[in-house]
């Protein structure tokens, strides 16, 4: 019997082959990943893991015993050149041809690197994606080394807390004139850049790259937009990722903004399914892609349910944290179209949350250290409730107290 292919070994595809082997499908199952390492968590290869406050073996997601007891034949440091949809086969890099009954496509996202032209292929200009790129920087967090970290993003600014934690010097630029320009107000950007300061880390905002210049091949200062040169040990380009479609362009298959799928994770090829940070899928009137693990495996998990004929519509309910120094942020909702921001204080000292309103819709919320404003507002987000915004900003009207109105279907 032909197996079932799952393309790319992260999240999503080990939660794809879980839930085939949960749901009773008796197919056998190659799991295929270009990487040489099993599964693995990301989120905190930028923290914990550079840290060094969790160890190698305990990013993976499950023990490796865990596959042959589960039928799962795991193919690590495996790339799969091509995908020949028709035919329902994939070529391995090796040239191997494997024919398959079904396969999906989990492939993720890959991080956008600074232009060769600009100095982005020099020796210590790093990017912040998988294992092999956190232990290849590993040895440069020495205190005192200067690192300039490229992008005011959320990679940008955990690989800054980190590098700060850690004693290095820190310089930061961001090409827009504020932090967190495309994912965050104006109110979580200037609350995170006081935060990054009150470290030692060195912003500059309205500042970009012009190029980097080396010696012998490793990078040794910076050039910026504003003139200046900085002197640097090493960098690292925090400048967001893009879906990695390369396989599914080739083999023909609809892509925008990610390999195209429908509400089933369905591609526009018969027999080829997708899911994870690679897709981009329905979500109320329009199409979204979503970089999250929780997305990774909730998509995930109703793909392998709609590949064994048993699915649900995948409804995406986004939720994301990012975790800097002491602070832990959590965001419940997207943002997009919002026309007011509520701020709120929480109950412990320094925490707040900022609630994101188009009209009277509450659409998003950013909680720094306020995990139960996170959940109120996660859970309202989820039942298309909204809380008065007059009543959200007097801390005197208890969370739980807050007058609510029904402002989306259920």
């Amino acid at each position: 019997m032909d197996p079932i292919a799952i393309v790319g070994a992260g999240q999503a595809g080990l939660a794809l082959a879980a839930k085939l082997r949960s749901l009773g499908c008796e197919t056998p199952i190659r799991l295929i990943g270009a990487e040489t390492a099993p599964p693995y968590q990301r989120p905190p290869l930028s923290k914990k893991y550079m840290l060094g406050d969790m160890s190698r073996e305990r990013l993976y997601l499950r023990p490796e015993s865990f596959y042959p007891e589960a039928g799962i034949a795991l193919a690590t440091g495996a790339p799969v050149a091509a995908v020949e949809a028709a035919a329902k086969v994939l070529v391995l890099a090796d040239g191997t041809r494997l024919a398959c009954s079904a396969i999906a496509l989990c492939t993720g996202a890959e991080p956008i690197r600074l232009p060769e032209a600009a100095g982005g292929g020099l020796n210590g200009v790093y990017t912040m994606r998988t294992l092999a790129d956190a232990e290849a920087m590993a040895p440069e967090f020495r205190p005192g080394q200067r690192v300039l970290i490229v992008g005011g993003g959320y990679i940008g600014l955990e690989a800054a807390a980190v590098a700060a934690a850690r004693g290095l010097q820190v310089t930061l630029v961001e090409m827009a004139p504020r932090l967190l320009a495309r994912v965050a107000c104006a109110e979580t950007a200037e609350w995170f850049r006081a935060l990054h300061a009150r470290h030692g880390v060195d912003i500059r905002t309205a500042t970009g790259l012009s190029e980097l210049v080396g010696t012998g091949g490793r990078v040794r200062a910076a050039r910026l937009s504003d003139g200046s040169e900085l002197p640097v040990d090493f960098v690292i380009a925090g400048i967001g990722v893009r879906p990695s479609t390369a396989l599914a362009e080739a083999a023909g298959l609809a892509v925008s903004n990610g390999i195209a799928v429908d509400a089933l994770g369905q591609t526009s090829a018969p027999g080829i399914h997708a899911a994870g940070d690679c897709t981009s899928f329905p979500h109320r009137s329009g199409r979204i892609r979503l970089e999250s693990v929780p997305h990774a495996i909730a998509q995930a998990e109703t793909v392998a349910a709609a590949m064994l004929g048993q699915g649900a519509p995948y409804v995406a309910r986004p939720w994301f944290w990012s975790d800097q120094y002491d602070v832990k942020l959590q965001i419940a909702g997207l943002n997009a179209g919002h026309d007011r921001v509520i701020r709120r204080p929480g109950e412990a000292p320094g925490s707040v949350s900022h609630w994101y309103f188009a009209g009277p819709a509450l659409l998003a919320v950013d909680a720094m250290n306020n995990p139960r404003a996170y959940m109120t507002a996660k859970r309202l987000i989820e039942t298309g409730r909204s809380p008065d915004p007059a009543a959200l900003a007097d801390v005197s009207v208890p969370l739980k107290a807050l007058p609510l109105t029904q402002t989306e279907p259920a």
